[in-house]
Order: C-alpha cells, then sequence, then structure tokens
C-alpha cells in the first residue's frame, strides 16, 4: 500500500503536509489522521482502477487558488456492484451557532448536481462529486429510499447487501440509521423502514425472516439481544469464505412490532457514553444482521440455464440472502472529545477498527493483492460488504463547522475512495435440499405406509386363504372319512345282503320242496277223489239193488230211497265243491258242516225206520256207518286240502317278500353304484383341491417375490434419499435442528393431564388453542403414523409425550377414525396392559375415553378387552387422576346398550364402582355420569321390547351406591344420581329392590325437592306409573 510520493499531484502533497504538520505540533496519535494519510497515499493509483477510465489532460485538477476539484464522472454509474456512496449533512446545533458565528461553513452543497464543495479557507475550496447529496433539510424518508431501498430490494431479490454510516462522532449516523422514531413515524430511520419493507414484501407461510442485533465494543464481539453472550467468535467457511457467528442469537421475526421491541432491547444494552462532542456517543460499532429465507416460485426460475432445468427442474429452489446494517462509532479526536479512563481505552480500539477499515478500501480502491482484513474483526464481518459479493451503500455524515475541518475531510475522503470499489454482486439462490429431503422423506414414509398395508393386506389374503386351504383340508379329510365310513357300512351291509340273500334262496328252495311235496299230496288227494267216485257209483248200484229189494216195503221206503237219492244228490255236490275246494275253501268247509248236519239228521231218520226192519236195515245201517266213515275220510282230505292250499298262499306271500327283497337288493346295488360314482366324484374334487393349492402355492410364492421387490426398492428410496442428505450437508443440519425444536414442542405441547381442571377464563382458552395449534402442526410435519409408532418405544419420556399428543389428536372428532385406522387405539390398549408408569396409564385413558365417544371406536374397544384393561388399571392405581380418566372412558362405554352384557362381564360396572373407594369428587362425578348413562340406556330398550328382567346393576350393588349419594354436594353428581334412579325405576323388575331398600323414599323426596323440573317430572310419572309404588305408597299413608 506504500506508494512513492513523487507521483502525487502538488495539491496532495501539500495537504498531507500540512495534515503531519498539524499532528506534529499537537503531538497526539489520531487514528483519522493516518486514515487520511492512507488515503492520501493512495491517491496515485487512483488511475489504475478497473472501474474509472484514465484521466484525460482536461480532468486534471486546475493549479488556481480559487478552485480545485476531485470531481470525476465514473464510467461505472451503472454498474450494480460499485459501492454507493452518499453524503449527509447534519444541520448546525446550539454549540456550532455558538463556536462558530463569526465563521462561514466549511461546507457547500449542490444537491442537483450531487457535488460538495469543502472550503479550506475564503478563496480556496475542493468540489467532490458522490451518488446522492442530503442537505440539513433531507428528510428521513428521502435518505431511506435512496441509500437503503436499493439495497433492500436486492436483499429481497436473492443478493447480499449492506448499508453502513461513517462519519465523525455527533453528525447523525445513529438517527440515520437507528432512529426508533417512537413520538413521530416520520424520524423513524432505516433500520425501522428496511424491516417495514422486507415484512411487506414475504410472505409468512412460506418466507422466513431472522435478526441477530451485535455491538463490537473494544474488539469483543457482543450480542445486544442476549448481552450474557460476550466475545463471540467469527467462523469463515473455507470454501465459500463466508463469515458467521454461530454463537450469536437469531430472532425469528413475526411482524413490525415484534421488531421494535428487539431494537429497543439492542440499543438498551448497547455502549454509550457522554463526551464534549456528543452527549450521546456510542462506544461500539453496531452490525444488524438480517437473514431472509425465500422460495422461489418456478416463473422466477429463468435465470437457471436450460441445461440445469433439464437436469433439476424438479428441484425446489431457495434464495438465502443477508442484509447488513452498520452503525460504526464516530472517529474523534482525543483534545477535542476528552475522552480519559475507560472513554480513553474505547476511542483507542475505535480509532483502531477505523484504521483497519480504511487500510482495507485503500487497499482494494488500488487494486492490492493484499486486503488486510483480518488486522481487525470489523473488517472481517465487513469483507462481503467491501469488494465481496454484497451491494452496498454508504452514507458519509458530516458537520458544517469549520472547527472540525480536519476530521470532515477525513470523512470525505473515506467516502470517495469507497465509490471506487466495484463488488462482484452474486445471487446467492440454491436448491432447497431440506425441503426436498422433507418431501422425499414423506414420500418414503407414504410407500412405506404403501407397504405395510399392502404386506398386510397380503398376509391377511394369506391367512385366509391358508385358512380355506386348511378348512377344504379338513372338509377333505371329514369327506374321506365319511365316505371311508359309508363304504365300510356299505361293504358291511352288502355282506349282510348277500348272507340274506343265501338264506332267502335256501328258504325257497326249502319252499319249493314243500311245494312239490304239496303237489305230491294233492295229486294223491285227487286220486282218494276218483277213488270216492267210484265208491259212490258202487254205492248207488247198491241202492238200486236195495231199492229193488225193499219195494215191497211200504211208503216210507220209497222215501228213504228219495231221501238216499238226495243223499246222492248232496254227494254229488259235495264232489263239485271239492273240485271248487283249491279256489274257495271256506265256502267248502261250510258246505262239509251243512251236509254233516244233514247226515246227522239223514242218520237219525233212518236209525228211526231201521227200528221197524230187521237184518236189512241193520245192514243197511252198517253200510251208512260206513258211508260216514267214508265221508269223514273225505272231509279229513279236505281239511287238509284246505291247509295245503294255506301253505301254498303263505308259500306265495314269501315269494312276494322275495321279490320284494330283490327289489331292494338291485336298489341297493343301485345305491352302492351311485355311491362309487360319488367316492370318484370326491376324489375328482380332491385332485381340483390340490391342484389349486398348487396355485395358491404358486400364488403366495409370486406374491412373496413382489413384496422382497418392494423392500429392495424401498431400499433403494432411502439410500438415494441418504445421498441426497450427504450432498447437502447444511439441510441435514437445519433438519437436525428442526427435529429437535419438534421434540422441545412435543415436550411442552401436551396439556391433556390437566385440560379437565382448566378454568373457562379467556388466556388460558386462548392457550389451549395455541397448543392445539401447536399439536396439529407437528402432526403435519411429524406424520400421525410416526408419532403412533412413538408409543411403542423404549424410552419412557417418548412415549409419554407421544401419547400426549395422541390424547390431544383423540379430542377432535376429525382425528380419531385416522387414529383408530393407523393402529392408535391398538397401542393404546397395550400401554395399559404392560405400561407401570403413572403419567403414561394416566394419558392412554384419558386418550381412551375421548375415542370412546365415538359409537364405532366403542365396540372396538370392546372387542379389544379394553373394558377389562380398564378395570384393571383401575384395580391396581390409587391416583385420582387416572381414576378419573379411567371412570371417564367407562363412562362413556355405558352409554352404549349393546355393549352392557359384555360391560357387565368384563367387570366394568364393579371396577366402575370402585373407583369410588379414592374419594375425589371428580372421579365419584365420572361413576355418576356412568351409572346415568347406563341406566338411560337400559330404561329405553327395556320401553322399546329389547330386554327385560332385572337391570345389570342391581347385581353389583349400584342401587345402594346411588340412594347413599343422592344428597352429595355436587350438584352435577347429584343431577346423575337422581336421572339413574329415575331410569331404573321405569323397570318394573325393580320395583321390589327400590321398596326394599328405600329407594322409593328417595324417588318421592326426588319428584319433590329436585333442582331440575325434567327430573322431577319424570320421577312423579315413575310414581303414578307403577302398580307397586302405589299399592306401597298408599300402605305407608294408612
Amino acid at each position: 500500500m506504500a506508494t512513492t510520493s513523487s507521483g502525487l499531484r502538488p495539491a496532495q502533497r501539500a495537504e498531507r503536509s500540512r495534515i503531519t504538520q498539524q499532528q506534529n505540533q499537537q503531538g497526539l496519535s489520531y487514528a483519522g489522521n493516518s486514515l487520511t494519510r492512507s488515503l492520501n497515499n493512495g491517491q496515485q493509483s487512483l488511475s489504475r482502477s478497473k472501474e474509472a477510465k484514465p484521466p484525460s489532460s482536461s480532468s486534471r485538477r486546475s493549479v488556481t487558488p480559487t478552485s480545485r476539484s476531485h470531481s470525476k464522472d465514473f464510467d461505472a454509474d451503472n454498474d450494480p456492484g460499485r459501492v454507493r456512496v452518499a453524503v449527509r449533512l447534519r444541520p448546525r446545533n446550539a454549540e456550532d451557532l455558538i463556536s462558530d458565528a463569526d465563521f462561514a461553513d466549511c461546507v457547500e452543497l449542490q444537491p442537483e448536481l450531487k457535488r460538495l464543495k469543502l472550503r479550506k479557507n475564503n478563496w480556496s475550496s475542493e468540489s467532490y462529486r458522490f451518488d446522492e447529496v442530503f442537505t440539513e433539510t433531507a428528510s428521513q424518508k428521502r435518505v431511506y429510499e435512496v441509500v437503503a431501498k436499493p439495497v433492500v430490494e436486492s436483499v429481497l431479490s436473492g443478493y447480499n447487501g449492506t448499508v453502513m454510516a461513517y462519519g465523525q462522532t455527533g453528525t447523525g449516523k445513529t438517527f440515520t440509521l437507528g432512529r426508533l422514531g417512537k413520538d413521530d413515524a416520520s424520524e423513524r430511520g432505516i433500520m425501522v423502514r428496511a424491516l417495514e419493507d422486507i415484512m411487506a414484501n414475504i410472505s409468512i407461510a412460506s418466507d422466513t425472516v431472522e435478526v441477530s442485533y451485535l455491538q463490537l465494543y473494544m474488539e469483543s464481539i457482543q450480542d445486544l439481544l442476549a448481552p450474557e453472550k460476550t466475545n463471540i467468535p467469527i467462523n469463515e467457511d473455507p470454501r465459500t469464505g463466508e463469515v458467521s457467528l454461530p454463537g450469536a442469537v437469531r430472532v425469528k421475526i413475526r411482524d413490525l412490532d415484534h421488531f421494535l421491541e428487539l431494537l429497543q432491547i439492542g440499543e438498551a444494552n448497547r455502549h454509550a457514553a457522554n463526551t464534549k462532542l456528543n452527549t450521546e456517543s456510542s462506544r461500539s460499532h453496531a452490525i444488524l444482521m438480517v437473514y431472509i429465507r425465500r422460495s422461489v416460485p418456478e416463473k422466477v426460475e429463468d435465470d437457471i440455464s436450460s441445461q440445469e432445468k433439464d437436469t433439476k427442474s424438479s428441484l425446489p429452489v431457495v434464495r438465502k440472502s443477508k442484509l447488513l446494517i452498520v452503525d460504526l462509532a464516530g472517529s474523534e479526536r482525543l483534545d477535542k472529545s476528552g475522552s480519559e479512563g475507560l472513554l480513553l481505552e474505547e476511542a483507542k480500539f475505535i480509532n483502531l477498527s477505523l484504521t483497519s477499515l480504511g487500510k482495507c478500501i485503500n487497499a482494494l480502491a488500488e487494486n492490492s493483492p493484499h486486503i488486510p482484513t483480518r488486522d481487525s474483526k470489523l473488517t472481517r464481518l465487513l469483507r462481503d460488504s467491501f469488494g465481496g459479493s454484497a451491494r452496498t451503500s454508504l452514507i458519509i455524515t458530516i458537520g458544517p463547522s469549520s472547527r472540525h475541518h480536519a476530521e470532515t475531510t477525513s470523512t470525505i475522503m473515506f467516502g470517495q475512495r469507497a465509490m471506487k470499489i466495484v463488488n462482484v454482486v452474486k445471487l446467492k439462490e440454491e436448491f432447497d435440499y431440506e425441503s426436498l429431503c422433507r418431501k422425499l422423506e414423506t414420500q418414503v414414509d407414504h410407500l412405506t405406509a404403501e407397504i405395510d398395508r399392502q404386506q398386510k393386506l397380503r398376509e391377511r389374503d394369506k391367512y385366509e386363504l391358508e385358512k380355506q386351504l386348511q378348512e377344504c383340508q379338513d372338509s377333505f379329510y371329514e369327506t374321506r372319512m365319511n365316505l371311508v365310513t359309508r363304504s365300510e357300512f356299505l361293504e358291511k351291509e352288502n355282506t349282510r345282503l348277500e348272507m340274506d340273500m343265501k338264506d332267502i334262496l335256501a328258504e325257497l328252495n326249502c319252499q319249493k320242496d314243500q311245494n312239490s311235496l304239496m303237489r305230491d299230496k294233492t295229486a294223491e288227494l285227487e286220486i282218494r277223489l276218483k277213488q270216492s267216485k267210484q265208491n259212490q257209483l258202487e254205492n248207488s248200484t247198491y241202492q238200486k239193488v236195495l231199492a229193488d229189494t225193499t219195494q215191497m216195503y211200504e211208503k216210507k221206503i220209497a222215501e228213504l230211497i228219495k231221501q238216499l237219492e238226495l243223499e246222492r244228490t248232496r254227494s254229488e255236490c259235495a264232489e263239485e265243491q271239492l273240485e271248487a275246494i283249491k279256489k274257495q275253501s271256506g265256502d267248502y268247509q261250510q258246505l262239509i258242516q251243512q251236509h254233516e248236519m244233514e247226515n246227522s239228521k239223514y242218520q237219525e231218520a233212518l236209525a228211526d225206520t231201521n227200528q221197524m226192519y230187521e237184518k236189512k236195515i241193520i245192514e243197511l245201517m252198517k253200510e251208512l256207518a260206513d258211508e260216514h266213515a267214508r265221508f269223514e275220510g273225505a272231509q279229513e282230505q279236505l281239511d287238509l286240502a284246505n291247509q295245503l292250499l294255506k301253505d301254498y298262499q303263505n308259500s306265495m306271500q314269501e315269494q312276494e317278500e322275495i321279490s320284494e327283497l330283490t327289489l331292494k337288493l338291485q336298489e341297493m346295488h343301485q345305491l352302492q353304484k351311485s355311491t362309487l360314482n360319488e367316492l370318484q366324484s370326491l376324489k375328482a374334487e380332491l385332485e381340483d383341491q390340490i391342484r389349486e393349492k398348487e396355485t395358491i402355492s404358486e400364488e403366495l410364492n409370486a406374491v412373496r417375490e413382489k413384496l422382497s421387490a418392494e423392500e429392495k426398492r424401498r431400499k433403494t428410496i432411502e439410500q438415494e434419499l441418504v445421498k441426497l442428505k450427504k450432498s447437502a450437508p447444511e439441510g441435514d443440519k437445519d433438519f437436525e435442528d428442526k427435529k429437535s425444536y419438534m421434540k422441545e414442542n412435543i415436550r411442552g405441547a401436551s396439556v391433556f393431564g390437566t385440560s379437565a381442571t382448566l378454568a373457562k377464563s379467556g388466556p388460558l382458552r386462548e392457550t389451549q388453542s395455541a397448543q392445539r395449534a401447536t399439536i396439529a402442526k407437528i402432526c403435519e410435519e411429524v406424520g400421525l403414523e410416526k408419532i403412533i409408532q412413538l408409543l411403542t418405544s423404549e424410552d419412557p419420556d417418548v412415549q409419554i409425550h407421544a401419547v400426549k399428543v395422541i390424547a390431544n389428536l383423540a379430542a377432535e372428532d376429525i382425528n380419531q377414525e385416522k387414529i383408530v385406522e393407523e393402529g392408535g387405539l391398538d397401542a393404546l390398549l397395550t400401554m395399559l396392559k404392560s405400561s407401570q408408569n403413572a403419567t403414561i396409564l394416566r394419558v392412554a385413558s384419558g386418550a381412551i375415553a375421548n375415542l370412546a365417544m365415538n359409537e364405532m371406536n366403542q365396540g372396538l374397544i370392546m372387542s379389544r378387552g379394553g373394558a377389562q384393561l380398564l378395570a384393571k388399571t383401575a384395580s391396581k392405581t390409587d391416583d385420582p387422576q387416572t381414576l378419573r380418566m379411567v371412570a371417564g372412558a367407562l363412562a362413556n362405554l355405558c352409554g352404549n346398550e349393546k355393549l352392557h352384557t359384555m360391560l357387565k362381564e368384563d367387570g366394568g360396572i364393579r371396577a366402575l364402582l370402585g373407583m369410588v373407594r379414592s374419594g375425589s369428587s371428580d372421579v365419584v362425578a365420572q361413576v355418576a355420569r356412568g351409572m346415568a348413562n347406563f341406566a338411560k340406556c337400559e330404561s329405553r330398550a327395556i320401553i322399546q321390547g329389547h330386554r327385560k328382567g332385572h337391570s345389570l346393576l342391581m347385581e353389583d350393588g349400584a342401587l345402594e351406591w346411588l340412594i347413599a349419594n343422592c344428597n352429595t354436594a355436587s350438584a352435577s353428581t347429584r343431577r346423575h344420581v337422581e336421572l339413574a334412579l329415575c331410569h331404573l325405576a321405569q323397570n318394573e323388575d325393580n320395583a321390589k329392590d327400590f321398596i326394599s331398600t328405600g329407594g322409593l323414599q328417595e324417588l318421592q323426596r326426588i319428584s319433590m325437592e329436585s333442582s331440575r323440573d325434567d327430573i322431577r317430572n319424570l320421577a312423579k310419572k315413575m310414581l303414578k306409573s307403577n302398580t307397586m309404588f302405589q299399592t306401597d305408597m298408599r300402605s305407608g299413608w294408612q
């Protein structure tokens, strides 16, 4: 940075020698003079600057004593990277009016030409050009719009920016930058106006604004928003050279009022002191850092090259920019400020840092290969502002007094040198790997959930198929066993039938033998009949002979002959009857009987007639006796023939039975054939089932292969996610920070454990709504499925916070179905079953109570053993809060009439009544509510005809408890008890219990003394409608 003085212009050398002599005379080490010398020593290299053209002969400064001009037209005026410098003149104050009353101002402003003339004396002046010149009457708004607003707009577009004020102490730097404007809004400084513009141009939903407020005090960086943080280190990225302060507090801005509060806090913590030059002199450099993060819409991605669009168009883009507003402490001369002691030390450090800044400005203006940014922490912090990639605006403040001519000259030369610096403005636009990471994680979670859901469906299908297969196998085995049994039975039956057929054939053979015997006997009988005919013929001949011999006898013999002829006729009829006996044996037998009777009469008549005759008649009688004997033999033969006919008829019936058995045998044969056909069809079905089993096995193998492929795909996605995280370490760090912040929110968000005891005051309701909003936000960011998975964590703290979030979510009806679908109900029941932690038991019971408000969830809770788990939880704890949650859950379940029997069998009613042992009024209130719900639903079912008989509450002593607590102090508990008694009284089967336990008297008291009209009317109705109550009351009156 050192140069020879031979190349300096004469006016510059004269100025430098004058300043050097003045310093030697005063004998003080004023850092501002060293800054001036550094500026003047580098004046020779102005012509070498890249941003300015070489000066022509016409642009050289005139050597006449009347006017000297340092003005120079910059070719880089339109360059957005050049440092813009504006000068602002402070109005005269009271001290200036008194001290410089006889002197003119040393500064003359030409704002329309953007020039400033610095008078050395009445005949000599120097002219300087700036980007803007503000008079003492310039408003704060105009200063902001000219100096800072372009920088703010660039920052909003994604560029870094710096607004800095430089000048002598007491010239209005803090007024220009940090004025709050509490009393007058028009006096607001650049800081407030810049934040107002930023907040008006961002989206709260997608963009973030954070601020840090620091001071550089005696070469120590301190946090004005957290005064306890001192000597904060500076970190530089070795790759990008970016400067960061990790120890500084970053506060996210909600609105402008929030920023004003932070600014007031910072100003209160900033070091200031009273000197001769300024009553409120800043003793430190204040630096406001504003960090802006904006998401870039798709329409503003035109700056990306077409190649990048092809490869990375799907990645979200974010722009991160930083705005520095630097309020430098004023340079001062020790003899003028009168600083002593600590003020002297502060002044030394202030001047040292400003000197280092001046050296860096000189080096940058001269394009020096070495920039001494490490000489001071101030220059390290402003590394990006001068010679970096930020868009920088500098406002220098000066005073009009001639007493401070040297300080004004130094300030102006600082501004002139800064105007030569050109920064390379860069758009800080990067891909939003953090958002992409969250998006990919959401997709991975969704795909994982889908895979799990598909896997569950496949497992369920597999289970159903296996179940069906098992059922088919069981049915096949059963059918096979039945067929085997039936086949064995048929074989036995077939064997039995064969044996029966053999027996029948044997009997048939015997019957044939008998039939042949009968035929033989019949033939013999026919022969005997022929012989009988012959005998009859002989008898007729004998009668003729007898007639011839008895002609001598009188009419009696003739009559006897006639009788004999009649007998013969009868014999012939008997022979005819013998021939017809084969057809009708019964008629023949009757004829035989008649013949016997007539024969007996004939014998008597013959005996009478034969008495008159002698031997002939006796002989005739003998012949008649012989005839009679023959007739009896014929009769016996007829009887035998009749018996044989009957046997023949019986044999014919047996033949019919044999034919029937033959038909049955044929039917059995056909049944055997059909059974064989059915067995063959069952074998065919078995083969089909075996083939179907093989098909199902192949499908299961295909499903397993698909699951393995999806598992590989999920692992591939996870690996890609890991690669993305590695490629964006900053995003991963921010993501980890966000996860820890989420965990803190989870630990501080849930208030379920005490939500029931909150008062109805406005502030508490607002707190509760804010907490619910926080929980909803956590649920959206993390996902309900992950929160439910945390319920199975081994860390009790994680379980507690997760179950609190689930409990709060379950309080909203819209979340209950999602919680149940994602397995939240099963997880809560598992926690009740396995956990021993009192907090987990309490909050899990409360979450189940919230879910039990839904009728569908009530059925699920009961079907999964929820009532038993709640009863066990009530039996193993004495904590009133836990008992209140358990009682609330059981009371909600009591409101479903379909679950009453199951609830009683699972011990829910007994557990509900047993919880009154705690003595807590809240627990007793929940028990009373459960009794009222149970009795109300039960009475409705009885009225509708769905239920009959005693109430289920009677068996567990609920009526005695209700009667004992009718006069409790709590109005709500008393109301529920009275309602329960009234509804129990609607069941006529409970009337005897009411009368025996004193419930009728309490019902009468309720009808007269209850505080609610509907309960009184209901009690009166019960008393009037129940006949047993009426009878008992009448007997009591008598």
